[in-house]
């Protein structure tokens, strides 16, 4: 539960920006990490 004074809205004219995938963004990437020896799956 959250009260609604938490719950904010973006504007629509936002959505590219908000919501859109950006390819500048590598850490968005998982070959950005390095991935210790002793996790077992990713």
């Amino acid at each position: 539960m959250v009260r609604s004074g938490y719950i904010t809205a973006s504007s629509p004219d936002e959505k590219d920006s908000l919501f859109a995938p950006s390819g500048d963004k590598v850490y968005r990437h998982p070959t950005f990490y390095e991935i210790p020896d002793n996790v077992p799956h990713m």
